[in-house]
Formats: C-alpha cells, sequence, structure tokens
C-alpha cells in the first residue's frame, strides 16, 4: 500500500512539474511582448510628425544588463505608404532611427544618446526617466506636407526592436543570459486620408 501511494505522489509531482514548464513560461512571455501604443500623427505648417511609446520594452533581465553597464540599444523603423487600394502600396518614406542607453555607475548616472532628438546626450539618475526617454519617440518628421496629395490614402508602419548586444569574447560567458533579453514589437499600421 505505502509503495502505491508512493508512486502516485511521485506521478503527481510529475504531471504538475510537466504542467508548470509548458504553461508557466508561455505566462512569462505574454506579460513580457513589448507593444507599441498611443500612437498620435500631428503636422507643423510644413511636416507630418508621428507620437508614439514602447509599453514593456525592459525586463528584469534588461535592467539587471543595464544596471551592470551592458549599454543597450532601440531600433525604431517608420515607413509611409501610399495606398490606393491596389496591391501594391508606394513607399514614400522610410526611417530607422536608433536611441542608446548607457548607465555610468562611478557617476550613477544614464546618459540617453537619441540622435535624432538631440545631438547631445540626456543625462539622469532616474532609471525610470532613462527608461521613459528610450520608449518615448516624440515630434518625430516623417515627410514634409508638401509631398502628400490632398486627399490621398495614407499608411503609417512601425515597428520597434531592441538591437543585438554586442560584448567582447572573453564577457560571453559571464552575459550568457544577454540573449536572451531581446524584442521585436509586430508592425502597428495607421491608416490615414490626408
Amino acid at each position: 500500500m505505502m509503495i502505491r501511494s508512493a508512486f502516485h505522489r511521485k506521478m503527481i509531482t510529475l504531471v504538475l512539474s510537466v504542467l508548470l514548464c509548458l504553461f508557466f513560461p508561455l505566462i512569462a512571455f505574454a506579460e513580457e511582448n513589448a507593444a507599441i501604443e498611443n500612437i498620435k500623427l500631428a503636422n507643423t505648417r510644413d511636416d507630418l510628425l508621428v507620437y508614439f511609446d514602447v509599453k514593456q520594452a525592459f525586463t528584469e533581465k534588461m535592467n539587471q544588463a543595464v544596471l551592470n553597464g551592458i549599454p543597450t540599444a532601440f531600433s525604431f523603423y517608420i515607413t509611409l505608404y501610399k495606398t490606393d487600394g491596389s496591391w501594391f502600396d508606394k513607399k514614400i518614406s522610410d526611417i530607422q532611427i536608433k536611441s542608446t542607453l548607457k548607465y555610468n555607475s562611478l557617476k550613477k548616472e544614464f546618459s540617453i544618446l537619441r540622435p535624432w532628438k538631440n545631438e547631445k546626450a540626456d543625462v539622469t539618475q532616474s532609471f525610470i526617466e532613462a527608461k521613459s526617454f528610450m520608449a518615448e519617440i516624440d515630434n518625430l518628421k516623417i515627410i514634409p506636407l508638401n509631398q502628400l496629395v490632398k486627399g490621398d490614402k495614407y499608411q503609417l508602419r512601425i515597428k520597434a526592436k531592441l538591437d543585438k548586444v554586442t560584448l567582447p569574447l572573453s564577457l560571453h560567458n559571464v552575459f550568457f543570459f544577454v540573449s536572451f533579453w531581446d524584442f521585436e514589437t509586430n508592425w502597428y499600421l495607421i491608416n490615414f486620408t490626408y
């Protein structure tokens, strides 16, 4: 009788372990998906502008890596197409920008380089503010308005991606986890008529 109950306990433990292994990573993965949100189009007198945020871009492993001095770079891809209902849309603007975050542990400050916005890096001692700078795109010029036709239809496509980290060969074994903290969002589409 004791042999049978010990066997049942082992089987139940095994089944529960397998179920946790199968479903827990899916739950964790779903919670860590980066997404583009709050997309807004605006214009100045001369240019079409876009604003958006990347939510859930920083995982716990990424936070640890940044605080250990590993530079982090996000690339943003913004493409504008003229759509006319045919199979082939005409690409009229294709922009790739990059934001880079570095932590200086001696000064205890974060440096965020956004060449598309400022030539000089933004510096802050707040990690929350640094992550916000990295994940927000504002006032980005897409195309001069004189290149758009009144009444025509357009589609803006936006995607964000964490650039692969390249470390010196001697650090590859120490920071093996960095290969697991990359992300790439889906393409987000905004259709509009000018």
